[in-house]
């Protein structure tokens, strides 16, 4: 499928949280507010149809600290899944990481197989900086996480 990835716009954040809930309420990733959304608009990257404007996929990189990003909240759309997109918006994410001069990006998942596939690989969770934690004092499997931590290394 052709499409384009770009950073998100702001008319889109309605959108782009609509597609989060969805997954949010299967257990596959955290919720995230509106405000939250807005407060990050900057790290959201888009996958577009180019036929039709249409949001296809979502994902996030969030600083975390000088040497270390966060991979969050990739979705695509359903139809759309095991067609690539979800590798392109992760290689988008790297590759920002990568110009922003970071050496290290993490995600906290339950696709540990799809992360492996793109160079990442298993870590513990206390490896990682307790910064990281703020986000999962708002999930409601927090302290007995199950998501998997893993990291790539550029």
């Amino acid at each position: 499928m052709a499409g384009v990835i770009r950073k998100a716009k702001v008319d889109e954040v309605r959108e782009i949280q609509k597609m989060l809930a969805i997954q949010a309420e299967r257990g596959a990733l955290l919720p995230r507010s509106l405000s939250e959304l807005f407060d990050n608009l900057r790290d959201i990257f888009v996958y577009l149809n180019d036929d039709k404007p249409e949001i296809i996929g979502t994902c996030s990189m969030h600083i975390c600290w000088e040497d270390l990003a966060e991979i969050r909240s990739l979705v695509v759309r359903e139809p759309y899944q095991s067609q690539g997109i979800g590798k392109k918006l992760v290689e988008a994410c790297v590759s920002e990481a990568l110009n922003l001069g970071l050496n290290r990006i993490f995600v906290l998942t339950y696709k540990v197989e799809f992360f492996h596939r793109l160079g990442f690989r298993e870590v513990d969770k206390a490896t990682l900086p307790h910064k990281i934690w703020a986000d999962c004092l708002k999930c409601v499997k927090f302290p007995e996480c199950d998501e998997v931590a893993m990291i790539y290394e550029i």
